[in-house]
């Protein structure tokens, strides 16, 4: 009986592991060349019963969560010697780092777009505009790894290369969100610009001072 329930675990951990394959690079394809319809695609699947949602796609959140993952291990492979701080050591804690910076970037906008159109912020609400902010949060987060990891080449040409990587998805990104915002506040392009260049420039903020409290915290750790 043990025997049967090993295989049985065997078995769905294999259907796991090919469903990742397949559904990943379809994710992050249908991600990059259709962001807008990924959005509204998230808001249709939480109208579904939870067991019939993201049939098709990963869930975002944890779309989100394996695109870093992917993005630390090309980093590990090509820049084996980098090393965060003293205070993220370990390779979970790093993980877990990025995770929470990068989940900025939609939660902010959530938040942003709930203020705007005058709902009150709570789980329910907050929620399906999140999962939808994680698609299109999960390439700009790749584009931005790969540019950072250029930049620790400490070359020129790798920085200059790592320069336009992060300017050309930097770009992508806020014109995804101002059609996005423009879209679902009926305001003019311009109007929605506005609100989404603070926001980007809030979370890059909130990012650069998480980063300097870990380096200051590690500092006076050591």
């Amino acid at each position: 009986m043990d025997f049967m329930k090993l295989l049985k675990s065997l078995d769905d951990f294999l259907y796991e592991v090919v469903g990742w394959i397949i559904f990943y690079p379809i994710t992050l394809v249908r991600s990059i060349l259709n962001p807008v319809e990924m959005l509204r695609y998230s808001d249709r699947e939480l109208l579904k019963p939870e067991e019939e949602q993201y049939t098709d796609t990963f869930n975002p959140p944890i779309f989100l969560l394996i695109t870093l993952l992917i993005a630390y291990l090309l980093g590990k492979v090509i820049q084996p010697q980098i090393k965060v701080s003293s205070l993220l050591s370990k390779d979970t804690d790093v993980l877990l780092f990025r995770g929470v910076v990068f989940s900025i970037f939609p939660v902010l906008m959530a938040v942003d777009l709930l203020r705007h159109q005058g709902k009150r912020v709570d789980r329910v609400a907050l929620r399906p505009l999140f999962y939808g902010q994680c698609f299109i949060a999960a390439p700009f987060a790749l584009a931005a790894s790969i540019a950072g990891l250029l930049f620790e080449f400490q070359k020129i040409p790798h920085m200059i290369a790592g320069l336009l990587v992060f300017l050309v998805a930097l770009c992508w990104y806020v014109a995804v969100e101002i059609i996005w915002f423009s879209s679902m506040l009926n305001v003019t392009r311009v109007r929605a610009a506005c609100n989404v260049l603070v926001i980007v420039l809030l979370a890059n903020v909130l990012v650069v001072l998480a980063a300097l409290g870990i380096e200051y915290a590690s500092k006076h750790a050591s």
